[in-house]
């Protein structure tokens, strides 16, 4: 038998807490909630009232429910246990006290590299939890509650899925997925909430309005003119944070969060009358994979 500190299988580098089918489905119906929160602005006149600060609460409470009801959907099938639960919430307020330290200055977020590792290491679904309650948490923490917050909430737990939904690697191609991957999400990350507010943010009749009725594609260069000419420093910055710190802790953040992940064994059922076997051949097969 390999010891403890052997590479990890390919398995483990991605699957540790797989996604189920329910929260695989309740994931889905947030997604679409979500990007509905973010084109809703194109099926209304700006100015009629429908603005930011009245719509996004109720976005709000719409999106907090749904997000609880992936995490029960996870408990409910074994995909989170009591331990992956504790590891969310330990996750969540370190990137919760991370968050505050960059302030957004030139666009330096120091939250994204810790949530892109983590959810590479446990998977989609506590990827898109985790990029949910971290905002949520940094919110709270700093009193940055506001009309934005359900958008940053939505757009970090996208960041969290597809950072889970990576293709398997190992060593350093791992590592260069990972950087590419932050550089991208940086971007990413950045445009979608520009998508948020444009239509509000410079009012009516400049060269970067949003033109109710307009051709998309009119309206899609208006709206990359205004990225570029507003955020694209920013989300640079961003980006290069995050390239930055994958490359240079990446491999021993990585390294850390699989260790805890081996040690406890997350989602095994442990049979006690059995002497302590996992239960089942697929919990049988998971053990194998963890302990190599």
């Amino acid at each position: 038998m390999a010891t403890a500190a052997a590479a990890p299988t390919p398995h483990e580098q991605s699957r540790l807490i797989p996604i189920r089918s329910r929260a695989a489905l309740a994931i889905a119906l947030v997604s679409v909630v979500g990007l509905a929160s973010f084109l809703w602005p194109l099926l209304v006149v700006p100015g009629s009232g429908l603005d930011d600060a009245t719509v996004a609460p109720l976005i709000l409470a719409a999106l907090l429910p749904l997000f609880l009801v992936v995490v029960l959907a996870e408990v409910s099938r074994g995909g989170f246990d009591v331990k992956a639960i504790a590891m969310l919430g330990v996750l969540s307020a370190i990137g919760a006290v991370l968050r505050p330290l960059g302030a957004g200055t030139a666009g330096l977020e120091t939250v994204f590299f810790l949530l892109i590792l983590a959810a590479r290491v446990y998977g989609p679904g506590f990827g898109f939890v985790l990029g949910a309650t971290t905002l949520l948490g940094s919110a709270l923490l700093t009193g940055g509650v506001g009309p934005w917050l359900p958008f940053q909430m939505m757009a970090a737990a996208w960041v969290g899925l597809f950072a889970g939904l990576l293709p398997r690697a190992r060593g350093r191609a791992e590592m260069g997925l990972l950087v590419a991957y932050g550089i991208v999400a940086g971007l990413g990350y950045g445009i979608i909430m520009n998508f948020s507010f444009w239509p509000f943010a410079v009012g009516l009749g400049t060269q970067v309005s949003y033109v109710p009725g307009a051709a998309v594609l009119d309206n899609l260069h208006r709206f990359i003119v205004f990225s570029v000419s507003t955020s694209l420093g920013w989300d640079l910055g961003r980006s290069l944070l995050n390239a930055v710190a994958i490359l240079l802790i990446g491999p021993a953040v990585l390294a850390a969060l699989r260790r805890i992940a081996r040690r406890a064994a997350f989602g095994l059922v442990i049979d006690r009358t059995r002497g302590g076997q996992p239960t089942g051949a697929a919990d049988r097969t998971r053990s194998h994979e963890l302990r190599q």
